[in-house]
């Protein structure tokens, strides 16, 4: 065996592989399975479900480049076995609720949960009966927003009563932790706690129930879809062209597993000034609605930058609430009509 051919060195470049359209990697997917060397003749075998197959050339390609580069290697043969992906089994842990709606970005930092509890408020002033789940996890801030400092009652048969306000039903992590306490927890235990805010929380009749989610599109937003039965999608982005970029990825998140996109939000849209009411575009214009008529998607609304936004949120009392007249708050009562036409209600 010529000795330059390092195996280690080719386990860590195949193990540091991603399968493209995915961050998994082949070390997280333990799909390694045996290197065979035999002087500079190199035979791997790769064992993968057959989710990805349609990735097979590309996934050829780039393993053989990524052995090829190894000292010594002559030639590289790399054979995938096919392994059968499990059905993914969709539950409804929300038989109570007509309407279970997520809205989602591809990145934070774009006022999605400031977004979320503003549309939630401005449904229930509509006459639905709603309710809201702060499903990010790790950083909850549903607390901050409705003001909220009390934890949510519990009942003798362990189920959770969520906590009341503005005319919603209100659950997050932030009532359950202390606001100082970082949440470090582990993917499994994020999904069952997701699963407990589902089937576990008393809901009872509610007309929409809108999940904040967490930003990104990983196995939490994936598995919180499957066991809600969610009926549509809201993407939230900023004007600048590099946060749509992020927003098209939940696009395609929720397009693979087929829930529908029920519109797209541009937030942060303009600044108007308090004193002179002049109307600046700070992060640029626009560039959302054109990329979602692009896309043939629903554009639900463009919703300016107000200082009374974040202050209402800092408050404990979202704008539709502290101030319904604001032009920001006619913007949300017109998304929220919009949503009631497209559910029926």
């Amino acid at each position: 065996m010529d000795k330059r051919i390092s195996r280690a060195a080719i386990f860590d470049a195949l193990n540091a592989y991603q399968v493209p359209g995915t961050t998994a990697t082949l070390v997280t997917l333990k799909a390694v399975k045996a290197i065979d060397v035999e002087g500079g003749a190199i035979r791997v075998t790769i064992q993968l479900l057959d989710a990805y197959q349609d990735r097979e050339q590309a996934i050829r390609e780039h393993l053989s480049e990524r052995i090829q580069a190894q000292e010594g290697v002559e030639s590289v043969v790399v054979d995938i076995a096919w392994e059968k992906t499990p059905q993914v089994e969709f539950k409804n842990l929300l038989p109570t609720v007509k309407h279970a709606l997520v809205i989602g970005s591809g990145k934070g930092g774009v006022g999605k949960s400031t977004v979320a509890s503003n549309l939630a408020v401005a449904m229930a002033q509509q006459g639905l009966k709603v309710g809201l789940l702060d499903a990010d996890l790790y950083g909850p801030s549903m607390g901050m927003m409705f003001g909220i400092t009390e934890g949510p009652e519990g009942t003798p048969e362990g189920k959770i009563i969520p906590v009341e306000k503005f005319g919603l039903k209100l659950m997050s992590m932030a009532f359950l932790i202390d606001e100082d306490r970082p949440v470090i927890w582990r993917g499994p235990m994020l999904n069952k706690a997701l699963t407990q805010f589902l089937a576990d929380v008393l809901w009872g009749e509610l007309d929409v129930l809108l999940m904040d989610l967490p930003p990104g599109t990983g196995d939490i937003q994936i598995s919180l879809i499957q066991n809600a039965q969610v009926g549509g999608a809201i993407i939230v982005s900023t004007p600048q062209d590099v946060a749509f970029l992020d927003a098209k990825k939940a696009i395609g998140m929720f397009n693979t597993v087929k829930v529908p996109i029920l519109g797209i939000i541009e937030n942060m849209s303009s600044f108007i000034c308090p004193k002179c009411g002049e109307e600046t575009q700070i992060f640029g214009h626009g560039g959302v609605k054109a990329a979602a008529t692009r896309m043939e998607l629903p554009f639900l609304g463009e919703v300016p930058i107000d200082l009374a936004i974040r202050e209402g949120g800092d408050n404990g009392r979202p704008l539709v609430e502290a101030h319904p007249e604001s032009p920001q708050s006619q913007v949300f009562m017109e998304m929220a009509r919009t949503l009631r036409a497209q559910l029926g209600l």
